[in-house]
């Protein structure tokens, strides 16, 4: 461990299992108080117990959460309003909640489809809203929105997830020319399989990557000095089964 985020204060969504939570144990190593957010109250205690099971709380750093729909615009401003009394701010955003919807379009009911665009892709843009005024209060930092390498490859039975993935991609490409000059980094990740229980059923593989995978890859996003931005990172498992 460097502590080389010492001092900083990330947000993670969806930080309560899987991908997220193994972001946010990342950054809270590396020095930095963490806020994360969840759909359920009882995930999100859970995994802020586990968070600061071996931190000091009398000192920083420290992991706070809350229950929130980033589907919801209300939801998310109380909720960054709540990162700025308890830390004080944010320093650095990733956008990691996303839900998983897979059925052909004929069998995709609508509520399905709002539900997947909602969270995967408005639910990016609300963040990105509250986030941006606050990094540019602070000089700047970064967003890292996780994406999917289904946001550049469609596969039968994903159109909801397709859609929402090669959106998330535009739109980060977007928000990274708005606001380079306000120094603020953005960079996308696209993981392709990763050991998680994401989705309809749960799927165990060794020759899938594992979430620590993806927090790395953030890490190392995040190391890169000032002058560099790495704008997009693809993933995917070296050996997948033929």
């Amino acid at each position: 461990m460097s502590g080389f985020l010492q001092n900083k204060v990330a947000t993670v969504t969806g930080g309560s299992r899987g991908i997220g939570r193994a972001i946010a144990e990342a950054l809270l190593r590396e020095g930095a108080s963490i806020a994360i957010c969840g759909r359920s109250q009882t995930s999100v205690n859970e995994a802020i117990a586990r968070l600061n099971a071996h931190q000091d709380m009398r000192k920083a750093p420290r992991a706070i959460g809350a229950r929130v729909d980033v589907g919801d615009p209300e939801s998310v401003a109380d909720f960054f309003q709540l990162v700025d009394r308890q830390l004080g701010g944010i320093d650095i955003l990733v956008n990691n909640a996303g839900v998983g919807i897979f059925r052909s379009v004929a069998d995709l009911a609508v509520k399905d489809w709002q539900e997947t665009v909602d969270t995967n892709l408005s639910g990016v843009f609300y963040c990105c809203r509250e986030a941006v005024p606050r990094l540019r209060h602070r000089g700047g930092g970064a967003i890292i929105n996780i994406s999917s390498l289904a946001g550049r490859n469609a596969f039968a039975g994903g159109a909801a997830y397709n859609a929402s993935k090669f959106g998330l991609n535009g739109f980060s490409e977007a928000l990274m020319l708005d606001h380079r000059r306000d120094k603020i980094r953005v960079t996308y990740v696209m993981p392709g399989s990763v050991d998680t229980d994401f989705g309809s059923e749960p799927a165990r593989a060794s020759w899938k990557m594992a979430p620590e995978d993806v927090a790395e890859v953030v890490l190392m996003v995040l190391r890169m000095p000032d002058r560099t931005t790495v704008s997009r990172v693809e993933m995917r498992p070296s050996i997948p089964p033929k």
